[in-house]
């Protein structure tokens, strides 16, 4: 045990294969002379082994979602193509071009080669590949059907990862239109209002209310604007750290996000389409209801249906039928209920619970797309009501001097 939690690193090697062709590669283990019996494993004689080093600028991309869906996507391509499981890994492997996920993919193609299953070196790096992913390519190993699982897996991923997306991208353009709205005050406040402040002190008269208010807060935001930043910048920093910290206040988060015009109804037919999707894919490969709904809990995103979920998986597991109980919670659409009811009575419950996924996936994609094309006229409007409301009181004051002189 105490050997797996060495941190693997990365070695290149020169050598000879079992032809005595000259050969050369990288390999992934813990010490050198562990990859030296890996390598004589594998049928090559190594001539030379040494620790492949460091790029002196930058190092690994980061490893997103989107390449373990990529990788997996490629894994069922060569797999219903024929090509032998570890094949398959230096296929894949060559064409990556994020060489984290290269490593990554390296390291688990060794473990497979010397007769680790696939599953078992996938759960070595949980942070990569969750109890789903792992529990799913088990239950295919163990079926003999890998690759059409490694398929429903990557169509899983890539429909999750894309709903993700959409759902980020909501999300984004109203805290977009928040941020350039203070940035342009701010800049206005800070460097323009104080140009016409002292064109206004030569007047001698008493200005406007609104002019000399917008003149008070840029008078207070040239001497705090420093205090403002740091503010912002801890809040987020604290706003972050108790969503990561503290339980209670990131189901409080989840729950009220879900009462937010346009935007919580974006997120909850997401979780909805999550729902269906997992528990589509679960329930397909053959993984038993109550299981495969303990694995839905976590991958739906909100914790108002992570709690809805963990219910409907104890009433089931007490006889319950799944339509009847997610009835109960209150907190799916009718439709849903509905289309999992018909799929219950028919026998075709994962082919009912696809479509469900489909039905909100595409909900989400129409929403979403509604919410960019009208939040670029509110954009423009908020940004002209900010600078127009001080343009005019900045020339309050000379309308009125020219009334008088008039």
């Amino acid at each position: 045990m105490a050997e797996k939690a060495e941190k693997l690193q990365a070695f290149v090697w020169e050598g000879k294969d079992r032809k005595g062709n000259k050969s050369k590669g990288e390999v992934s283990g813990t010490n050198l002379a562990l990859v030296k019996a890996q390598l004589r494993k594998q049928g090559i004689i190594p001539d030379k082994v040494k620790k492949k080093p460091k790029p002196l600028f930058g190092g690994s991309k980061k490893i997103t979602p989107f390449d373990i869906a990529l990788f997996t996507r490629q894994m069922a391509t060569m797999m219903k193509a024929g090509v032998p499981l570890v094949q398959s890994f230096d296929i894949v492997t060559d064409g990556l071009e994020n060489q984290g996920l290269r490593e990554l993919i390296a390291t688990v193609r060794n473990d497979v080669a010397s007769g680790t299953s696939f599953a078992g070196a996938l759960r070595r790096h949980p942070k990569h590949f969750d109890d789903l992913y792992c529990n799913l390519v088990d239950s295919g190993e163990k079926a003999g059907a890998l690759e059409q699982m490694l398929d429903r897996i990557a169509l899983y991923l890539e429909k999750t990862e894309t709903l993700k997306k959409k759902v980020k991208k909501a999300m984004t353009y109203p805290i977009a239109v928040i941020v350039v709205a203070m940035i342009v005050t701010a800049i206005l406040l800070v460097k323009v209002v104080p140009q016409f402040e002292s064109l206004f002190q030569g007047f001698g008269a008493d200005l406007p209310v609104f002019t000399q208010f917008i003149i008070n807060i840029s008078e207070w935001m040239q001497e705090w604007w420093f205090i403002v930043l740091l503010g912002i910048v801890i809040a987020i920093f604290v706003f972050k750290e108790a969503l990561r910290r503290s339980q209670k206040f990131s189901d409080f988060i989840d729950k009220y996000l879900l009462k937010l015009p346009i935007v919580g109804e974006i997120l909850d037919k997401s979780a909805v389409a999550k729902f269906g999707r997992v528990l589509s894919t679960t329930f397909a490969s053959g993984v038993p209801l109550v299981d495969a709904l303990e694995s839905v809990s976590g991958a739906t995103g909100n914790a108002v249906y992570r709690d809805a979920v963990l219910q409907i998986r104890d009433d089931v597991s007490s006889g319950t039928q799944l339509q009847a109980s997610m009835k109960i919670t209150d907190v799916f659409p009718v439709m849903a209920v509905q289309l999992t009811a018909i799929g219950e009575e028919s026998g075709n419950l994962d082919e009912m619970l696809e479509k469900v996924a489909d039905h909100y996936e595409s909900e989400v994609d129409d929403m979403v797309d509604n919410l960019t094309a009208l939040m670029e006229p509110m954009i423009m409007a908020v940004l002209g009501v900010l600078v127009g409301g001080l343009i005019v009181g900045m020339y309050l004051p000379i309308f009125q001097m020219g009334q008088v002189v008039g």
